[in-house]
């Protein structure tokens, strides 16, 4: 994998909170006030009952649902990390992200997988999360 930055998120103060979190190590979620539902996309009310959300820690495990590998692409900043994994990781605490994989060869990627969170930073208000296979 190439040693180049990826790029970083645009600006929006909906999924502001999420970045700066995960700029400092940690991977947040949106919890419901009324019903407990979790959510990722940020929305500023509940996708269930519409009531209030905060944000709140999640444990950063997940499962791996479905995954590709991409093997070719001409945008300048993905071409020189080929190969990777594009991966839907459900999180333990319910909602289902993309994310890439990482410190893992593609070929030995499975669903099922247990995954955990890392972060890389891609400015100093900003990280990705991305998953590694579980080394606890």
């Amino acid at each position: 994998m190439s040693e180049k930055p990826r790029p970083g998120p645009p600006p929006d103060p909906e999924l502001g909170p999420y970045y700066a979190a995960a700029a400092q190590g940690r991977l947040v979620v949106q919890r419901c006030d009324a019903c407990g539902h979790a959510q990722l996309y940020p929305r500023l009310h509940c996708t269930r009952c519409r009531s209030t959300v905060q944000w709140e820690d999640a444990s950063g495990l997940a499962t791996v649902y479905s995954f590709t590998v991409i093997r070719q692409h001409f945008s300048r900043p993905f071409r020189d990390m080929v190969p990777y994994v594009v991966a839907l990781v459900d999180l333990d605490e319910g909602p289902r992200l993309m994310t890439n994989l990482v410190e893992v060869e593609p070929d030995d990627v499975r669903v099922g997988m247990r995954v955990e969170a890392r972060f890389e930073p891609v400015g100093e208000d900003a990280a990705l999360v991305l998953f590694a296979p579980v080394s606890r």
